[in-house]
C-alpha cells in the first residue's frame, strides 16, 4: 500500500555473506493489548475503544492494520501512577470468544462492530445521549472505569479546559481527577484507562485518553 493504492511487484532475495537469502522488508507481526470500550451504538451495532489509535512502538506512527477483533479480558493487577512514571492496569486476554471486529486505527481511537453482544454483559438501562461539542462545560463531571472484573464505577472528575477547535487528534480537554477513591487505587490516569466514558449532565462527552492530566 503506497499513498492510497496497492502495488505489485517481484522482488529478489539477496544472498548475504553467511549464504542466507534475505528481502529488504520490515514485517509486523499481530499486536495486542489491554484498554477500554468506549461506547457501543445498538443501531448500527458500531463501538469505539482506546481515545487515541494504536502506534507502532519503533516509530511511534499509527499501524495501518488489515484486520483485528476485540476480545473479553481480566485484570490481573494495577501499578499506580507516580511522579514521573505512568502506571498501567494489566490484564489477560479472556477465553470467551470474539466480541466484535476491528476495522479502523485512527488519532482518535479504534472502530468496529459488535458482532457477540452477549459478551458485553450491557445493562440497557444505562443507555444515555451523546452530547454535541457545545453542550460540555467546563466543571464536575464523571469518569466511567472498570478496575475489577466485572464491576464497572464512576469516579468524580473536573474538566479544566475544553480545546473546542482541536479536530486533528484527540487531546481535547484537560481533565483532573478528585476522587479518592480512584487516586488511592491507580494514582492518576494509567495506561489500560484509555477510551473511558466521561459523562457530563446525563451526556455521554467524550473518552478519556493520553491527554495532559493531573492528580488534585
Amino acid at each position: 500500500m503506497r499513498d492510497g493504492s496497492i502495488l505489485t511487484a517481484n522482488i529478489k532475495p539477496a544472498k548475504t555473506e553467511e549464504d542466507e537469502y534475505k528481502l529488504g522488508l520490515w514485517v509486523k507481526d499481530a499486536a495486542t493489548g489491554v484498554g477500554t470500550m468506549s461506547f457501543y451504538e445498538p443501531n448500527s451495532k458500531s463501538f469505539a475503544a482506546l481515545g487515541h489509535g494504536i502506534t507502532d512502538s519503533d516509530t511511534d506512527k499509527l499501524i495501518d492494520i488489515d484486520f483485528g477483533e476485540i476480545v473479553s479480558s481480566r485484570i490481573i493487577s494495577i501499578t499506580k501512577s507516580e511522579n514521573g512514571k505512568a502506571g498501567e492496569i494489566k490484564g489477560a486476554i479472556g477465553g470467551q470468544g470474539s466480541i466484535g471486529e476491528v476495522s479502523k486505527n485512527t488519532e482518535f481511537g479504534i472502530y468496529g462492530e459488535v458482532n457477540n453482544l452477549s459478551l458485553l454483559g450491557l445493562n440497557q438501562a444505562n443507555k444515555v445521549k451523546v452530547a454535541l461539542r457545545n453542550e460540555i462545560e467546563k466543571g464536575e463531571a464523571k469518569m466511567l472505569c472498570t478496575l475489577q472484573d466485572g464491576v464497572t464505577k464512576s469516579y468524580k472528575i473536573n474538566i479544566e479546559e475544553i480545546y473546542y477547535d482541536n479536530d486533528f487528534n484527540n487531546k481535547s480537554m484537560l481533565v483532573e481527577i478528585l476522587d479518592e477513591e480512584l487516586l488511592n487505587k491507580t494514582g492518576g490516569i494509567v495506561r489500560g484507562l484509555s477510551g473511558s466514558p466521561i459523562i457530563q449532565n446525563g451526556k455521554f462527552i467524550r473518552s478519556n485518553n493520553k491527554c495532559p492530566c493531573k492528580p488534585s
